[in-house]
This record gives C-alpha cells, structure tokens and sequence, in this order.
C-alpha cells in the first residue's frame, strides 16, 4: 500500500531568453489548492495550518546554461498557499529537500539518456554499471527565502547535440514527519533545447492520472517520484540492475511487473526480481494483474498525446517483456530478429482478421469479441410475490438487435430471488431453461415459495449465459461463454407498499476503474446488486468446507471484500473454500492504492457510522469473537488485530454498538478523519 500524501504538481515549460547565458523562463506558480477529506489538512484546526503551513511545490524559474557548460537551476519552494518556504527548514516547518537530473531526449527512439549516473557494483555477482541517477555533487545558492539556484556537478560533455531536447527533472521532500507524521513530496520536469531552438520532441506517453487510477497517489522510491515523468529520466536502457542483469527500463520492467505472476518466466519458475536501494530485493512474481493483461489501453490512454504507442510502436523490448519466453536473436518462438526494423511488417496496427498477427488482433479478449451478437437479460413482472407464495416470473432475453433467443437455447439461466433489501438474509435459486414461451417473452413459476414471514423488499436477479464458438484463426475455433448482464428487478413482497430498492454503498462503475470488466463465478456475474443476495450476512462456506479445515469462514459482502483486498497486510489467515472445495487463500493479495480512501470503493457517505437499522451482524467464527455486529464487522475485516478487536468488542452492548459516540461524523475520530492522509 502506497500511504503517500497527492501533492500539487507544477510542469514548467521552457521558453528561451538569449544573453551571455542561456535562460529557460518557466510560467508562473500555481495557486492554492482546496483539500479534501482524504486529506489531514482538512481537519487541522486554523492555528495549526498557520504553523505549519502545508504543502510543497517546487517551481523552475530558470535553467542557465554557463560558459563551462553547467547548468544552473533557479527554482522556488512554496506552500499550497503559494507562500516561500525555508530550503533550510528554520524559518518555516520541514527542510525542503530537491534533487535534479539531467537528461537528452531521443524522439526517434522515444527514450531518455541522464548525463547525471552513479557508478554501481554488484556485490553478488561483481558486475557494475553506470545507472542514471540525480546529481551528485552540486552547490546551492540560497537567493532568498523560498528561492535557490541550484549548480549541477555534472557538466554537458563536449559535442553534446544541442538540437535535442533536454529536461531538467526535479524531485524533492519537505519533512515534516515529527510535527504531524508525514512528508510532501513535489516533482517538476522542464524541457529545452540548449541551441535555443522551439521544444517539438517530448516525451507524453502517459499522464499521472491514469497510474493513479489504481494507485491513488503513485509515489515511488520512498514517495517522493509522483510523476512519471519523472521516473522515465531514470528508468530506460542505459541502466540497468547488475545484482540480477534485469534492466529497469520503463517499457520493460512496468510490463513485468504488472504481469508478475503470469510471466512465462516465472511460470517456469524464475522469479522476477529487481535489487535495489541498500541491495533491496523486490520480488514482483506474486503480482496478479487485477484484469486481463490484453487491456492495453487500460494504461495506453488514447486521450494522451503518445497513447497510440502500443500500436504503432511494436519493439522486441515491450513486446518481449510480457511474452518473456520468447529469444529474439536465437529465434526461439519468434522468427529471428536482430532489431526492430521488420516489428510493423508482421504487426501492423489493425489487420484484416479479429484474431490476427496485427497489435490489436494479437491482444483480442474473446468476451470482448465484435463476433458475439450480445445477450441481454431483462426481467418484466413479477407475480406471486406474497408470503409463502411462489413467485412467477416474467422476462425476456434478447441479443443486441431484438432478436428473441429462447431459454431453451440457453447454457445457464438461473434466476435467483432473496430478501430482503434492508439487509439480505436468504435466497432461493432455480433454473429457468424450461420457461414457457410466449411470442418474445417467458414466464417461469418457482417450485418453491417465499418464506411464509417473509415481508418487505426482495431483489430478483439472473445468471445468462450460452456458449459460443467464434472464428479466433485456429481451425476449432474458440468456444466463449457469453453472458448477460445480470438484471436487478425489486418487488415487494406481503403489504401494499412501494418497493425499497437496496441501498447502494459501492458501484460496478468504482470496481471496474482496476477490474475493467468484473466478472466473477465463471464470469457471469457482474452486478454488485447481485453479488449482494449470495454474499449475505448468513452465509459462510461450511457447505463446502473440508471437515479438517476448522471453523467456517464468513462469506458476507462487506466482511469478504474488505479481507480480500487487505490480503497481504491481515494480520490472520484468509481463506475461503468454493465450488467443489476448491481452495482460495486471499493472504498474498497487494491491494495497488491505499485502503484509507474508502471512496475509491465506497459511494460518498455509505462508509461512516453509525450505519442504518435494521443491519444484520456477521457470524465470524474464524476470528476473535463472533459474532460481529454491523460495524465491527466493517471495520475489523480492514483493521484484523487483536487489538482492534478487543477494543470493537468493548463497545458493543447487546442492544447495539457505540462506535458512532467516538467515530460518528464530525467527532474527534469520526472515520474520515482517521483515514485521512
């Protein structure tokens, strides 16, 4: 988990002013940006705010390049409130650290050079290289408060090309970890071209926000490399990790490490690992990739102004560092090749065929296939909908232009039923393949009856799906399990009264910003709204659980896909037992963001507490004590110590909980304040 802190970050850009030096005048400072509740500035009180006046953001001013072809970099430290802030850490809170590198920009190739290196030598192995680094070395001139120069060690070498782009990147700390536990860290990158001449070559292939969709606030290397940017200056050919011989070059060592687990290499049982600061191993190969590795675009945002990279760009590098089973030079699963130069003859962007050798065709998710006609679930009444009644149900399934397919032409329809919404308790699931047909509608009548006290809202849901064999260029075919999306339709049952729909805490939309297309249970589930009947506060695992593998573990929703996504960090075991006992440990787990954002998940104000009536408590027999009333329940499957149980325990009566008397909104520790950053 990432628990850094997301601060402004100002991109200078050069524009060149001609004298005896060259100067490169970047724009003028941001303003002051509001903060948020994930924020702990949020909640400081005005005095301290005054004092340590939050925030860090370095800004170019200028970059000199000096008759011994130094360079010389003015830049200004600054708090959110666009005030100067102490280099030294006296006048104001917290030294300001900065770091810069230096480096010459190849557009043809689309990599970076750092004229700044630190020689490292491997103890392991003996080997050394010349890795990109900051400059080492320099000297500071402190102008005046909040503004410095910066005077590089390293100079230009004789006959560099002064028509390339260069980039001076600046990465910086302001530490303020002993006045309120946390750092800010700032980055800033400007380009220039040391002839004068106008910037046309950038890197741009990837904006922050897209790492950060997942990550929240990507900060590396301690925190402080926020923008990549920033990491590309660094992370490209020319270094490399002489523990291992793995290069860390962006294009590959981020393919790698997102497909982690699934590497051809390490399925055959090389792990992945890189050996870094204070010969630091970091083993990716347990990385699983939270949706299929063929979502290109997931990353290659066609919004950024490179974003068509992974298109029109095929390289031995990329594409061999996910399919790393392949030897390009000796020919093993590829055709022999010494460079790039033929890539694009073979893979063009796009080819005539779904499942071809172009980039796209090569990358094809099936499910997602232009030769599936769609299938689409819609139920339309619901009758029988009393207590100990059997329900009928009314629906229609169609493919994407109308066309009525018949249940019977189905793989699965199994529609499920359960109740009731203030907090699911039960369910009932039947197959609806023999419905009766009428012109383009079915109906289906249960064979067995609502609960004789059932009463209020109950949710009818489906699981649709057939089996299809698409042309994928193979002479079988390739068979595709095509579903519908899972239909959520309420009716109320016993009295007179408008149905309650379910209240909404997370959203499909919040899962598939990492998932893409979530897909659970042989990928025919994907509404939450359905998850929710199943994953209900009574059910648990015992029906399949092997009778040596102690007590039951809950299966509830909230308690389930808090400890799923905590994984790593839990500080107990983890695992569920599923269709067929198969086993599922859920320990290794990394989530990629930090799991103090609970609206990263969470629609705003369904996280805090106290929580609605009529909430059912969990049954936790795996754990400290069970059961677990509502809000325990939330919080202890994040918070997993002894400590925090022992403590939920002591303020739970048996009439209710008193976590909101501590914890409730606008309280001392109310829950956004706690999680704050």
């Amino acid at each position: 988990m990432l628990s850094v802190i997301r601060t402004a970050l100002f991109i200078a850009t050069a524009a060149v002013a001609i004298g005896p030096a060259m100067v490169f005048q970047g724009p003028a400072t941001e303003g002051h940006k509001a903060y948020n509740e994930n924020q702990m500035e949020y909640y400081l009180s005005a005095e301290m705010t005054e004092y340590i006046r939050p925030g860090y953001n370095i800004t170019v001013e200028k970059v000199t390049i000096t008759a011994d072809n130094k360079i010389e970099v003015t830049v200004n430290f600054k708090d959110d409130k666009n005030q100067p802030l102490d280099r030294a850490g006296n006048v104001t809170p917290g030294a300001c650290s900065a770091s810069f590198i230096l480096s010459w920009y190849d557009g043809d190739k689309r990599q970076y050079t750092a004229y700044t290196t630190r020689k490292q030598t491997s103890p392991i192995t003996g080997d050394a290289c010349d890795q990109a680094s900051a400059d080492s070395g320099g000297t500071w001139t402190d102008l005046e408060l909040g503004r410095a120069k910066y005077t590089f060690r390293t100079a230009l070498p004789a006959g560099f090309d002064a028509s390339k782009t260069h980039t001076v990147a600046v990465y910086g700390a302001r530490n303020l970890t002993d006045i309120i536990g946390k750092q800010y860290y700032s980055n800033v990158e400007v380009d220039f071209r040391p002839d004068g001449g106008a910037v046309t070559e950038t890197w741009n292939a990837f904006a922050n926000a897209t790492c950060n969709a997942c990550h929240h606030d990507l900060g590396l290397h301690g925190g402080s490399r926020k923008n990549i940017k920033n990491c590309v200056q660094c992370h490209q050919p020319q270094t490399w990790d002489p523990d291992t011989g793995n290069t860390v070059d962006m294009k590959v060592m981020i393919h790698k490490i997102h497909r982690g687990a699934n590497l051809p290499s390490v399925k055959a049982g090389t792990p992945y690992v890189i050996i870094g600061h204070n010969q630091t191993p970091h083993d990716y190969s347990g990385i699983y990739y939270p949706m299929d590795i063929r979502n290109c675009t997931s990353c290659h945002k066609a919004s950024s102004p490179e974003g068509d990279i992974w298109l029109t760009r095929p390289n031995r590098e990329a594409c061999g560092s996910c399919h790393d089973d392949i030897d390009f030079a000796a020919g093993v699963g590829h055709i022999a090749q010494a460079n790039d130069s033929a890539c694009a003859a073979c893979h063009a962007p796009e080819g005539e065929f779904e499942f071809d050798a172009s980039i796209k065709g090569a990358h094809t998710i099936e499910v997602k296939s232009k030769q599936l006609k769609g299938l689409n679930m819609e139920i339309l009444d619901v009758t029988g909908a009393v207590p100990g009644g059997a329900p009928t149900i009314t629906f229609r399934v169609t493919e994407n232009d109308g066309t009525f397919v018949a249940p019977s032409a189905l793989a699965t329809l199994n529609i499920l039923i359960g109740g009731p919404t203030t907090d699911y308790a039960e369910y009932m699931r039947q197959s609806a393949k023999a419905a009766t047909v009428n012109g383009d509608t079915a109906t289906y009548t249960f064979t067995t009856s609502f609960p004789a006290e059932a009463d209020g809202t109950w949710t009818v849901s489906a699981d649709v799906y057939r089996n299809v064999t698409i042309d994928n260029g193979t002479e079988a075919g390739y068979t595709v399990r095509e579903c519908a999306f899972n239909p959520i339709y309420y009716v109320e049952v016993g009295a007179a009264r408008a149905a309650m729909p379910r209240r909404e805490v997370v959203t499909d939309a919040k899962c598939n910003v990492c998932h893409d297309q979530l897909a659970l249970h042989g990928g025919q589930r994907f509404a939450i709204a359905e998850c929710l009947i199943c994953h209900n506060a009574n059910e648990d695992d015992s029906a399949v659980r092997p009778a040596d593998k102690g007590a039951p573990e809950s299966v509830h929703f909230k308690w389930m896909i808090h400890r799923l996504h905590t994984g790593h960090e839990l500080t107990n075991d983890f695992t569920i037992y599923g269709h067929q006992s198969r086993e599922y440990n859920y320990n290794h787990i990394g989530y990629p963001g930090d799991r103090r954002i609970c609206g990263a998940c969470h629609k705003a104000g369904t996280y805090g507490v106290p929580v609605p009536e009529g909430l059912l408590p969990t049954p936790t027999p795996r754990d400290y004590y069970s059961p677990m009333m509502p809000e325990a329940a939330a919080c202890l499957s994040c918070h997993s110590t002894r400590e925090a149980a022992a403590h939920a325990y002591t303020m739970t009566a048996p009439f209710g909980e008193a976590c909101g008397a501590c914890h409730g909104d606008n309280m001392e520790f109310s829950v956004d304040k706690v999680h704050a950053r």
